[in-house]
Protein backbone atom coordinates (compact mmCIF):
# COMPACT_ATOMS: atom_id res chain seq x y z
CA UNK A 1 0.00 0.00 0.00
CA UNK A 2 2.73 2.46 1.05
CA UNK A 3 4.83 1.54 -2.00
CA UNK A 4 1.83 2.26 -4.30
CA UNK A 5 1.23 5.66 -2.60
CA UNK A 6 4.90 6.50 -3.02
CA UNK A 7 4.75 5.56 -6.70
CA UNK A 8 1.63 7.75 -7.26
CA UNK A 9 3.20 10.64 -5.32
CA UNK A 10 6.24 10.59 -7.59
CA UNK A 11 4.01 10.50 -10.67
CA UNK A 12 1.90 13.39 -9.35
CA UNK A 13 5.03 15.45 -8.63
CA UNK A 14 6.35 14.79 -12.15
CA UNK A 15 3.05 15.86 -13.74
CA UNK A 16 2.89 19.03 -11.61
CA UNK A 17 6.39 20.08 -12.56
CA UNK A 18 5.74 19.34 -16.23
CA UNK A 19 2.60 21.45 -16.14
CA UNK A 20 4.37 24.36 -14.46
CA UNK A 21 7.17 24.27 -17.03
CA UNK A 22 4.61 24.13 -19.86
CA UNK A 23 2.74 27.15 -18.48
CA UNK A 24 5.91 29.18 -18.00
CA UNK A 25 7.01 28.42 -21.56
CA UNK A 26 3.73 29.37 -23.26
CA UNK A 27 2.95 32.48 -21.20
CA UNK A 28 5.37 34.76 -23.09
CA UNK A 29 3.81 33.75 -26.44
CA UNK A 30 0.18 34.36 -25.44
CA UNK A 31 -1.69 37.65 -25.73
CA UNK A 32 -3.26 39.21 -22.66
CA UNK A 33 -6.64 40.43 -23.87
CA UNK A 34 -10.19 39.43 -24.58
CA UNK A 35 -11.35 36.35 -26.35
CA UNK A 36 -11.85 32.67 -25.59
CA UNK A 37 -8.10 31.98 -25.41
CA UNK A 38 -7.12 34.98 -23.26
CA UNK A 39 -5.48 34.51 -19.89
CA UNK A 40 -6.46 36.27 -16.70
CA UNK A 41 -3.84 39.00 -16.00
CA UNK A 42 -3.62 38.05 -12.34
CA UNK A 43 -2.85 34.46 -13.28
CA UNK A 44 -0.10 35.46 -15.66
CA UNK A 45 1.30 37.89 -13.14
CA UNK A 46 1.43 35.36 -10.33
CA UNK A 47 3.18 32.80 -12.51
CA UNK A 48 5.57 35.33 -14.00
CA UNK A 49 6.47 36.82 -10.61
CA UNK A 50 7.41 33.31 -9.50
CA UNK A 51 9.68 33.07 -12.52
CA UNK A 52 11.08 36.55 -11.85
CA UNK A 53 11.82 35.77 -8.22
CA UNK A 54 13.76 32.71 -9.31
CA UNK A 55 15.56 34.81 -11.93
CA UNK A 56 16.35 37.61 -9.46
CA UNK A 57 17.75 35.20 -6.92
CA UNK A 58 20.14 33.91 -9.56
CA UNK A 59 21.10 37.28 -11.04
CA UNK A 60 24.44 37.35 -9.28
CA UNK A 61 25.51 34.27 -11.17
CA UNK A 62 23.85 35.02 -14.54
CA UNK A 63 26.16 37.90 -15.35
CA UNK A 64 27.36 38.66 -18.87
CA UNK A 65 30.37 36.83 -20.25
CA UNK A 66 33.01 39.35 -21.36
CA UNK A 67 35.67 38.84 -23.96
CA UNK A 68 38.57 39.64 -21.65
CA UNK A 69 40.99 40.07 -24.54
CA UNK A 70 39.19 43.27 -25.58
CA UNK A 71 38.86 46.57 -23.74
CA UNK A 72 35.79 48.06 -25.37
CA UNK A 73 34.35 49.88 -22.36
CA UNK A 74 36.63 52.91 -22.65
CA UNK A 75 35.68 53.64 -26.26
CA UNK A 76 31.93 54.10 -25.79
CA UNK A 77 30.23 57.48 -25.82
CA UNK A 78 30.67 60.45 -28.12
CA UNK A 79 33.80 60.55 -30.26
CA UNK A 80 36.27 63.00 -28.70
CA UNK A 81 37.61 65.94 -30.67
CA UNK A 82 41.29 66.00 -31.69
CA UNK A 83 41.95 68.41 -28.79
CA UNK A 84 40.23 66.05 -26.36
CA UNK A 85 42.21 63.10 -27.69
CA UNK A 86 45.45 65.03 -27.23
CA UNK A 87 44.55 65.91 -23.64
CA UNK A 88 43.55 62.32 -22.95
CA UNK A 89 46.90 61.02 -24.17
CA UNK A 90 48.68 63.58 -21.98
CA UNK A 91 46.65 62.59 -18.91
CA UNK A 92 47.17 58.86 -19.48
CA UNK A 93 50.90 59.45 -19.95
CA UNK A 94 51.02 61.43 -16.68
CA UNK A 95 49.71 58.45 -14.68
CA UNK A 96 51.80 55.77 -16.37
CA UNK A 97 53.00 53.41 -13.66
CA UNK A 98 56.14 51.26 -13.91
CA UNK A 99 55.69 47.56 -13.36
CA UNK A 100 57.59 44.29 -13.11
CA UNK A 101 59.59 43.11 -16.15
CA UNK A 102 57.89 40.61 -18.49
CA UNK A 103 59.71 37.67 -16.92
CA UNK A 104 57.72 38.33 -13.73
CA UNK A 105 54.39 38.12 -15.54
CA UNK A 106 53.40 35.27 -13.23
CA UNK A 107 54.47 36.67 -9.86
CA UNK A 108 55.15 34.62 -6.79
CA UNK A 109 54.94 35.89 -3.22
CA UNK A 110 58.63 35.13 -2.58
CA UNK A 111 59.71 37.43 -5.41
CA UNK A 112 57.32 40.25 -4.46
CA UNK A 113 57.96 43.24 -2.22
CA UNK A 114 58.06 42.53 1.50
CA UNK A 115 57.64 45.50 3.87
CA UNK A 116 59.28 43.59 6.73
CA UNK A 117 62.55 43.03 4.85
CA UNK A 118 62.48 46.54 3.33
CA UNK A 119 64.09 49.52 5.10
CA UNK A 120 64.41 53.28 4.86
CA UNK A 121 67.26 55.58 5.87
CA UNK A 122 67.19 59.32 6.56
CA UNK A 123 69.95 60.99 4.55
CA UNK A 124 72.11 63.59 6.32
CA UNK A 125 71.66 67.24 5.51
CA UNK A 126 73.94 68.14 2.61
CA UNK A 127 74.65 71.68 3.80
CA UNK A 128 74.99 71.37 7.57
CA UNK A 129 74.64 68.94 10.44
CA UNK A 130 71.39 70.40 11.79
CA UNK A 131 67.96 70.57 10.27
CA UNK A 132 66.21 73.93 10.01
CA UNK A 133 62.77 75.12 8.97
CA UNK A 134 62.67 75.49 5.18
CA UNK A 135 65.09 72.59 4.58
CA UNK A 136 64.08 69.52 2.62
CA UNK A 137 64.36 66.10 4.26
CA UNK A 138 65.05 63.01 2.17
CA UNK A 139 64.64 59.39 3.19
CA UNK A 140 65.84 56.60 0.88
CA UNK A 141 63.75 53.42 0.76
CA UNK A 142 65.22 50.07 -0.29
CA UNK A 143 62.55 47.53 -1.20
CA UNK A 144 63.40 43.86 -0.74
CA UNK A 145 61.45 40.72 -1.54
CA UNK A 146 60.33 37.99 0.88
CA UNK A 147 63.69 36.30 0.51
CA UNK A 148 65.46 39.46 1.66
CA UNK A 149 66.91 40.21 -1.77
CA UNK A 150 66.92 43.83 -3.04
CA UNK A 151 64.34 44.47 -5.76
CA UNK A 152 65.75 45.59 -9.10
CA UNK A 153 62.64 47.29 -10.52
CA UNK A 154 60.09 49.84 -9.33
CA UNK A 155 56.31 50.16 -9.33
CA UNK A 156 55.62 49.74 -5.61
CA UNK A 157 52.91 52.01 -4.18
CA UNK A 158 54.33 53.79 -1.13
CA UNK A 159 52.92 56.45 1.17
CA UNK A 160 55.25 58.83 3.03
CA UNK A 161 54.37 60.98 6.01
CA UNK A 162 56.33 63.27 8.33
CA UNK A 163 54.63 63.89 11.65
CA UNK A 164 55.01 65.07 15.22
CA UNK A 165 52.46 63.64 17.69
CA UNK A 166 53.69 66.09 20.34
CA UNK A 167 52.79 69.09 18.19
CA UNK A 168 49.80 67.67 16.32
CA UNK A 169 51.78 68.34 13.14
CA UNK A 170 52.01 66.29 9.93
CA UNK A 171 52.61 66.62 6.21
CA UNK A 172 52.34 64.16 3.33
CA UNK A 173 55.63 63.41 1.58
CA UNK A 174 56.43 63.08 -2.10
CA UNK A 175 57.66 59.65 -3.25
CA UNK A 176 60.03 59.41 -6.22
CA UNK A 177 60.39 55.99 -7.89
CA UNK A 178 63.91 55.46 -9.28
CA UNK A 179 62.65 52.27 -10.98
CA UNK A 180 65.40 50.09 -9.52
CA UNK A 181 63.88 49.08 -6.19
CA UNK A 182 65.01 52.34 -4.57
CA UNK A 183 62.68 55.23 -3.74
CA UNK A 184 63.17 58.71 -2.34
CA UNK A 185 60.66 60.17 0.11
CA UNK A 186 60.90 63.96 0.23
CA UNK A 187 59.46 66.24 2.92
CA UNK A 188 59.46 69.99 3.45
CA UNK A 189 60.31 70.94 7.04
CA UNK A 190 57.45 73.17 8.15
CA UNK A 191 57.58 73.35 11.96
CA UNK A 192 60.11 73.73 14.73
CA UNK A 193 60.51 70.68 16.94
CA UNK A 194 60.46 66.88 16.57
CA UNK A 195 59.56 65.25 13.24
CA UNK A 196 59.24 61.51 12.57
CA UNK A 197 59.34 59.77 9.17
CA UNK A 198 56.75 57.11 8.38
CA UNK A 199 56.85 55.01 5.18
CA UNK A 200 54.05 52.58 4.30
CA UNK A 201 53.90 49.95 1.57
CA UNK A 202 50.31 50.09 0.30
CA UNK A 203 50.76 47.57 -2.55
CA UNK A 204 53.74 45.79 -4.03
CA UNK A 205 54.60 46.43 -7.67
CA UNK A 206 53.35 42.92 -8.42
CA UNK A 207 49.99 43.69 -6.81
CA UNK A 208 49.71 46.98 -8.72
CA UNK A 209 50.24 45.08 -11.98
CA UNK A 210 47.25 42.88 -11.06
CA UNK A 211 45.12 45.94 -10.23
CA UNK A 212 46.05 47.55 -13.53
CA UNK A 213 45.03 44.44 -15.45
CA UNK A 214 41.69 44.24 -13.63
CA UNK A 215 40.92 47.88 -14.39
CA UNK A 216 41.57 47.49 -18.08
CA UNK A 217 40.04 44.06 -18.68
CA UNK A 218 37.37 43.50 -16.01
CA UNK A 219 35.06 46.53 -15.94
CA UNK A 220 32.33 44.03 -15.05
CA UNK A 221 33.72 43.18 -11.61
CA UNK A 222 31.13 45.50 -10.09
CA UNK A 223 27.78 45.03 -11.78
CA UNK A 224 24.47 46.82 -11.52
CA UNK A 225 20.82 46.00 -11.94
CA UNK A 226 17.48 47.65 -12.63
CA UNK A 227 13.94 46.69 -11.82
CA UNK A 228 11.37 46.89 -14.62
CA UNK A 229 7.69 46.85 -13.71
CA UNK A 230 4.34 47.27 -15.42
CA UNK A 231 1.24 46.51 -13.41
CA UNK A 232 1.71 43.11 -11.84
CA UNK A 233 4.63 42.16 -14.08
CA UNK A 234 8.20 42.81 -12.92
CA UNK A 235 11.68 41.72 -13.93
CA UNK A 236 15.24 42.55 -12.89
CA UNK A 237 18.11 42.64 -15.39
CA UNK A 238 21.85 43.36 -15.31
CA UNK A 239 23.06 46.86 -16.25
CA UNK A 240 26.43 48.50 -16.81
CA UNK A 241 28.24 51.14 -18.78
CA UNK A 242 29.31 48.50 -21.26
CA UNK A 243 27.53 45.20 -21.86
CA UNK A 244 28.22 42.52 -24.49
CA UNK A 245 25.47 42.94 -27.07
CA UNK A 246 25.89 39.48 -28.55
CA UNK A 247 24.04 37.72 -25.71
CA UNK A 248 20.78 39.64 -25.19
CA UNK A 249 18.93 42.64 -26.54
CA UNK A 250 19.93 45.89 -24.85
CA UNK A 251 18.01 48.86 -23.48
CA UNK A 252 19.99 51.98 -24.34
CA UNK A 253 19.87 54.71 -21.67
CA UNK A 254 22.68 56.83 -23.13
CA UNK A 255 22.26 60.44 -21.99
CA UNK A 256 21.15 62.60 -24.90
CA UNK A 257 22.99 65.73 -23.73
CA UNK A 258 26.39 64.29 -22.84
CA UNK A 259 26.44 60.99 -24.70
CA UNK A 260 27.32 59.20 -21.44
CA UNK A 261 26.52 55.52 -22.14
CA UNK A 262 24.45 53.25 -19.91
CA UNK A 263 22.77 49.97 -20.82
CA UNK A 264 20.57 47.30 -19.31
CA UNK A 265 19.62 43.95 -20.75
CA UNK A 266 16.09 44.15 -22.07
CA UNK A 267 13.48 42.35 -19.99
CA UNK A 268 11.87 39.39 -21.67
CA UNK A 269 8.28 40.57 -21.31
CA UNK A 270 8.53 44.33 -20.67
CA UNK A 271 9.64 47.32 -22.68
CA UNK A 272 12.69 49.44 -21.89
CA UNK A 273 10.61 52.42 -20.72
CA UNK A 274 9.26 50.45 -17.73
CA UNK A 275 12.51 50.79 -15.77
CA UNK A 276 11.78 51.71 -12.15
CA UNK A 277 15.15 52.01 -10.44
CA UNK A 278 18.91 51.52 -10.47
CA UNK A 279 20.92 49.62 -7.86
CA UNK A 280 24.26 48.01 -7.20
CA UNK A 281 24.03 44.37 -8.21
CA UNK A 282 27.12 43.07 -6.48
CA UNK A 283 30.81 42.29 -6.78
CA UNK A 284 32.30 39.47 -8.79
CA UNK A 285 34.29 36.95 -6.80
CA UNK A 286 37.20 34.66 -7.63
CA UNK A 287 38.99 37.28 -9.73
CA UNK A 288 42.45 36.20 -8.61
CA UNK A 289 44.56 33.12 -9.06
CA UNK A 290 45.96 31.51 -5.93
CA UNK A 291 49.35 33.15 -6.52
CA UNK A 292 47.77 36.56 -7.10
CA UNK A 293 45.69 36.30 -3.93
CA UNK A 294 48.91 36.03 -1.90
CA UNK A 295 49.84 39.53 -3.07
CA UNK A 296 46.82 41.00 -1.24
CA UNK A 297 47.11 39.99 2.41
CA UNK A 298 46.14 42.31 5.24
CA UNK A 299 48.97 42.69 7.72
CA UNK A 300 51.44 41.11 5.26
CA UNK A 301 51.63 43.29 2.15
CA UNK A 302 48.66 45.68 2.27
CA UNK A 303 49.37 48.97 4.09
CA UNK A 304 52.24 47.72 6.23
CA UNK A 305 54.83 50.16 7.59
CA UNK A 306 58.50 49.86 6.62
CA UNK A 307 60.96 50.22 9.51
CA UNK A 308 63.97 52.52 9.61
CA UNK A 309 67.60 51.47 9.37
CA UNK A 310 68.93 53.85 12.01
CA UNK A 311 66.94 56.73 13.43
CA UNK A 312 63.51 57.60 12.08
CA UNK A 313 63.20 61.09 13.57
CA UNK A 314 64.97 64.43 13.58
CA UNK A 315 64.70 67.70 15.45
CA UNK A 316 63.96 70.79 13.39
CA UNK A 317 65.50 74.10 14.44
CA UNK A 318 64.37 77.64 13.57
CA UNK A 319 65.90 79.29 10.50
CA UNK A 320 69.44 80.37 11.25
CA UNK A 321 68.60 84.03 10.76
CA UNK A 322 65.38 83.88 12.77
CA UNK A 323 65.11 82.71 16.38
CA UNK A 324 61.70 81.08 16.28
CA UNK A 325 60.62 79.11 19.30
CA UNK A 326 59.83 75.37 19.27
CA UNK A 327 56.27 74.64 18.20
CA UNK A 328 56.15 77.36 15.55
CA UNK A 329 55.67 76.74 11.85
CA UNK A 330 57.25 77.99 8.66
CA UNK A 331 56.45 80.97 6.44
CA UNK A 332 55.10 79.51 3.21
CA UNK A 333 57.38 81.48 0.85
CA UNK A 334 60.45 79.36 1.66
CA UNK A 335 59.02 75.94 0.72
CA UNK A 336 60.67 74.03 -2.13
CA UNK A 337 58.18 71.17 -2.35
CA UNK A 338 54.57 72.14 -2.92
CA UNK A 339 52.15 70.18 -0.72
CA UNK A 340 48.68 71.71 -0.57
CA UNK A 341 48.98 72.07 3.20
CA UNK A 342 49.94 70.45 6.49
CA UNK A 343 48.59 69.93 9.99
CA UNK A 344 49.77 71.98 12.93
CA UNK A 345 48.10 71.63 16.35
CA UNK A 346 45.70 69.24 14.52
CA UNK A 347 44.50 72.11 12.34
CA UNK A 348 44.97 72.13 8.57
CA UNK A 349 47.24 74.92 7.32
CA UNK A 350 46.78 75.48 3.56
CA UNK A 351 49.85 76.59 1.60
CA UNK A 352 48.15 77.92 -1.51
CA UNK A 353 47.54 81.43 -0.21
CA UNK A 354 44.14 80.86 1.37
CA UNK A 355 43.91 81.82 5.03
CA UNK A 356 42.28 79.01 7.00
CA UNK A 357 39.46 80.20 9.22
CA UNK A 358 37.86 78.09 11.95
CA UNK A 359 34.10 77.74 12.26
CA UNK A 360 33.83 76.04 15.63
CA UNK A 361 30.45 77.56 16.53
CA UNK A 362 27.24 76.92 14.63
CA UNK A 363 26.56 80.67 14.65
CA UNK A 364 29.77 81.22 12.66
CA UNK A 365 28.69 78.69 10.03
CA UNK A 366 25.22 80.25 9.85
CA UNK A 367 26.68 83.71 9.40
CA UNK A 368 28.98 82.46 6.61
CA UNK A 369 26.18 80.69 4.72
CA UNK A 370 23.60 83.48 5.12
CA UNK A 371 21.75 84.18 1.84
CA UNK A 372 23.54 81.29 0.13
CA UNK A 373 22.33 78.36 -1.97
CA UNK A 374 24.76 75.46 -1.63
CA UNK A 375 24.42 72.79 -4.33
CA UNK A 376 26.28 69.56 -3.56
CA UNK A 377 26.69 66.93 -6.28
CA UNK A 378 28.54 63.64 -6.22
CA UNK A 379 29.15 60.50 -4.23
CA UNK A 380 28.72 59.69 -0.54
CA UNK A 381 31.92 61.53 0.42
CA UNK A 382 30.21 64.85 -0.41
CA UNK A 383 26.97 63.65 1.17
CA UNK A 384 29.05 63.35 4.35
CA UNK A 385 29.59 67.13 4.17
CA UNK A 386 25.83 67.69 3.83
CA UNK A 387 25.24 65.51 6.89
CA UNK A 388 27.97 67.31 8.84
CA UNK A 389 26.40 70.72 8.20
CA UNK A 390 22.85 69.77 9.15
CA UNK A 391 24.02 68.06 12.36
CA UNK A 392 26.38 70.92 13.31
CA UNK A 393 23.93 73.76 12.67
CA UNK A 394 20.57 73.24 14.45
CA UNK A 395 18.98 76.11 12.51
CA UNK A 396 19.38 74.25 9.21
CA UNK A 397 16.42 71.88 9.10
CA UNK A 398 16.24 68.97 6.68
CA UNK A 399 13.06 68.73 4.63
CA UNK A 400 11.62 65.24 4.32
CA UNK A 401 11.56 64.55 0.58
CA UNK A 402 10.82 60.85 1.27
CA UNK A 403 14.08 60.00 -0.49
CA UNK A 404 15.79 56.66 0.18
CA UNK A 405 18.22 56.78 3.09
CA UNK A 406 21.83 57.49 2.09
CA UNK A 407 20.73 58.05 -1.52
CA UNK A 408 18.79 61.31 -1.75
CA UNK A 409 18.13 63.79 -3.12
CA UNK A 410 18.22 65.73 0.14
CA UNK A 411 17.37 69.32 0.99
CA UNK A 412 17.71 71.46 4.11
CA UNK A 413 16.77 75.09 4.81
CA UNK A 414 17.24 77.84 7.35
CA UNK A 415 14.43 80.32 6.61
CA UNK A 416 15.66 82.81 9.20
CA UNK A 417 19.06 83.22 7.56
CA UNK A 418 17.89 82.39 4.01
CA UNK A 419 20.11 79.31 3.60
CA UNK A 420 19.29 76.51 1.16
CA UNK A 421 21.42 73.34 1.20
CA UNK A 422 20.93 70.60 -1.41
CA UNK A 423 22.55 67.26 -2.22
CA UNK A 424 22.10 65.01 -5.25
CA UNK A 425 24.11 61.93 -6.22
CA UNK A 426 25.84 61.78 -9.58
CA UNK A 427 24.60 59.65 -12.46
CA UNK A 428 25.66 56.06 -13.15
CA UNK A 429 27.91 54.29 -12.47
CA UNK A 430 26.93 54.64 -8.83
CA UNK A 431 26.94 51.81 -6.30
CA UNK A 432 24.11 53.00 -4.08
CA UNK A 433 21.49 50.56 -2.84
CA UNK A 434 18.51 51.80 -4.86
CA UNK A 435 18.08 55.03 -6.83
CA UNK A 436 14.75 55.84 -8.46
CA UNK A 437 15.32 55.92 -12.23
CA UNK A 438 13.84 59.41 -12.57
CA UNK A 439 16.37 60.69 -10.01
CA UNK A 440 19.42 59.53 -11.98
CA UNK A 441 20.94 62.84 -13.07
CA UNK A 442 24.31 63.65 -14.58
CA UNK A 443 26.17 66.48 -12.84
CA UNK A 444 26.81 68.36 -16.08
CA UNK A 445 23.07 68.46 -16.85
CA UNK A 446 22.32 69.69 -13.31
CA UNK A 447 24.93 72.44 -13.66
CA UNK A 448 23.33 73.56 -16.92
CA UNK A 449 20.09 74.05 -14.98
CA UNK A 450 21.62 76.43 -12.42
CA UNK A 451 21.22 80.19 -12.67
CA UNK A 452 24.34 80.74 -10.60
CA UNK A 453 25.53 84.04 -9.23
CA UNK A 454 27.31 85.46 -6.16
CA UNK A 455 24.92 83.71 -3.77
CA UNK A 456 25.41 80.28 -5.37
CA UNK A 457 27.99 77.74 -4.18
CA UNK A 458 28.61 74.52 -6.14
CA UNK A 459 30.44 71.68 -4.37
CA UNK A 460 31.49 68.56 -6.31
CA UNK A 461 33.01 65.18 -5.47
CA UNK A 462 33.08 62.41 -8.04
CA UNK A 463 35.68 59.61 -7.98
CA UNK A 464 34.85 56.62 -5.73
CA UNK A 465 32.50 54.87 -8.18
CA UNK A 466 34.82 55.05 -11.20
CA UNK A 467 37.69 52.93 -9.90
CA UNK A 468 36.56 49.75 -11.67
CA UNK A 469 36.51 51.35 -15.12
CA UNK A 470 39.32 52.33 -17.49
CA UNK A 471 40.58 55.86 -16.76
CA UNK A 472 39.27 57.06 -20.14
CA UNK A 473 35.75 56.69 -18.73
CA UNK A 474 36.59 59.04 -15.85
CA UNK A 475 38.30 61.54 -18.15
CA UNK A 476 35.19 61.66 -20.34
CA UNK A 477 32.92 62.28 -17.35
CA UNK A 478 35.13 65.07 -15.98
CA UNK A 479 35.32 66.63 -19.43
CA UNK A 480 31.52 66.99 -19.51
CA UNK A 481 31.49 68.44 -16.00
CA UNK A 482 34.29 70.88 -16.84
CA UNK A 483 32.44 72.16 -19.90
CA UNK A 484 29.26 72.64 -17.87
CA UNK A 485 31.21 74.52 -15.18
CA UNK A 486 32.74 76.81 -17.79
CA UNK A 487 29.27 77.53 -19.19
CA UNK A 488 28.02 78.26 -15.67
CA UNK A 489 30.93 80.60 -14.88
CA UNK A 490 30.46 82.37 -18.23
CA UNK A 491 26.81 83.20 -17.58
CA UNK A 492 27.23 83.77 -13.82
CA UNK A 493 30.85 84.76 -13.04
CA UNK A 494 30.21 85.22 -9.33
CA UNK A 495 29.41 81.54 -8.77
CA UNK A 496 31.78 79.81 -6.33
CA UNK A 497 32.86 76.29 -7.34
CA UNK A 498 34.65 73.98 -4.88
CA UNK A 499 35.88 70.48 -5.77
CA UNK A 500 36.63 67.84 -3.15
CA UNK A 501 39.35 65.43 -4.23
CA UNK A 502 39.67 61.70 -3.51
CA UNK A 503 40.86 60.34 -0.16
CA UNK A 504 42.56 57.24 1.20
CA UNK A 505 40.54 54.44 2.76
CA UNK A 506 40.87 51.22 4.73
CA UNK A 507 41.93 48.29 2.54
CA UNK A 508 41.76 44.54 2.66
CA UNK A 509 41.94 42.07 -0.22
CA UNK A 510 38.35 42.49 -1.37
CA UNK A 511 38.27 46.29 -1.16
CA UNK A 512 41.62 46.48 -2.95
CA UNK A 513 40.20 44.82 -6.05
CA UNK A 514 37.43 47.39 -6.42
CA UNK A 515 38.48 50.55 -4.57
CA UNK A 516 42.22 50.38 -3.98
CA UNK A 517 43.98 53.60 -2.99
CA UNK A 518 46.06 53.06 -6.12
CA UNK A 519 42.94 53.46 -8.25
CA UNK A 520 41.96 56.53 -6.22
CA UNK A 521 45.42 58.09 -6.59
CA UNK A 522 45.28 57.73 -10.36
CA UNK A 523 41.82 59.31 -10.53
CA UNK A 524 42.88 62.06 -8.13
CA UNK A 525 45.86 62.93 -10.32
CA UNK A 526 43.60 63.19 -13.37
CA UNK A 527 41.02 65.28 -11.48
CA UNK A 528 43.55 67.85 -10.30
CA UNK A 529 45.16 68.11 -13.73
CA UNK A 530 41.85 68.63 -15.56
CA UNK A 531 40.70 71.48 -13.30
CA UNK A 532 44.08 73.15 -12.79
CA UNK A 533 44.07 76.76 -13.95
CA UNK A 534 40.28 77.11 -13.91
CA UNK A 535 38.34 79.42 -11.64
CA UNK A 536 37.55 76.60 -9.22
CA UNK A 537 38.86 75.88 -5.72
CA UNK A 538 40.11 72.54 -4.39
CA UNK A 539 39.81 70.86 -1.01
CA UNK A 540 42.69 68.39 -1.12
CA UNK A 541 41.12 65.45 0.70
CA UNK A 542 43.98 63.20 -0.47
CA UNK A 543 46.68 65.06 1.44
CA UNK A 544 44.37 65.81 4.36
CA UNK A 545 43.69 62.09 4.84
CA UNK A 546 47.26 61.00 4.00
CA UNK A 547 48.91 63.32 6.51
CA UNK A 548 46.49 62.78 9.40
CA UNK A 549 47.23 60.26 12.15
CA UNK A 550 43.70 58.80 12.22
CA UNK A 551 43.07 55.54 10.31
CA UNK A 552 42.15 55.81 6.65
CA UNK A 553 38.44 55.49 5.89
CA UNK A 554 36.28 55.98 2.81
CA UNK A 555 34.24 58.40 4.92
CA UNK A 556 36.98 60.13 6.95
CA UNK A 557 36.64 60.60 10.73
CA UNK A 558 34.96 63.73 12.02
CA UNK A 559 38.25 65.43 12.94
CA UNK A 560 39.32 65.37 9.28
CA UNK A 561 35.87 66.38 8.01
CA UNK A 562 35.90 69.37 10.38
CA UNK A 563 39.09 70.58 8.72
CA UNK A 564 37.58 69.98 5.26
CA UNK A 565 34.47 72.00 6.15
CA UNK A 566 36.64 74.79 7.59
CA UNK A 567 38.51 74.81 4.28
CA UNK A 568 35.23 74.96 2.32
CA UNK A 569 33.83 77.77 4.44
CA UNK A 570 37.14 79.66 4.23
CA UNK A 571 36.58 79.71 0.47
CA UNK A 572 32.95 80.79 0.85
CA UNK A 573 33.80 83.46 3.46
CA UNK A 574 37.46 84.43 3.00
CA UNK A 575 39.19 86.47 5.65
CA UNK A 576 38.78 90.15 4.88
CA UNK A 577 42.00 91.91 4.02
CA UNK A 578 42.98 94.64 6.41
CA UNK A 579 43.39 98.09 4.91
Amino acid sequence: MCRNLSKYALLFLFLSLSGSIFLLRIIPTMEVGSGPHSWNCHTISALYQLQTRIHSSLITTNIPKYNHNLTFCAHLGQKPSPEDELEERYLLDSIQWPGPPPRFATPSLRQSSDPVHSVFTILPNKERREWHIGDQLEAVVQIRDFQGRPKRYGGDFLLARLHSPELGAAVAGTVVDHRNGIYSALFPLLWVGPAQVEITLVHSSEAVAVLKHLREHRPDRVFFKSLFRLGFLSETTVCNMCLPSDQHLLCNYTDLSTGEPWYCYKPKMLSCDTRINHAKGGYLKHLLTNNQALLFQSGVNIKVQIHALGKDRINVLPPEDNAEKEGSSVKTESIQLTPSGYYFKDSWQPLGGTVMRHFNESAAITQCLRNKVINMYGDSTIRQWFEYLITSVPEIKEINLHSPKNVGPFMAVDTTHNILLKYRCHGPPIRFSTVIASELRYISNELDGLSGGPHTVVVLSIWAHFSTFPVEVYIRRLRHIRRALLRLLDRAPGTLVVIRSANLQALDQEVSLYNSDWYSLQLDTVLKAMFRGLDVLMVDAWEMSSAHHLPHALHPPRAIVENMIDMLLSYVCPEKKRS
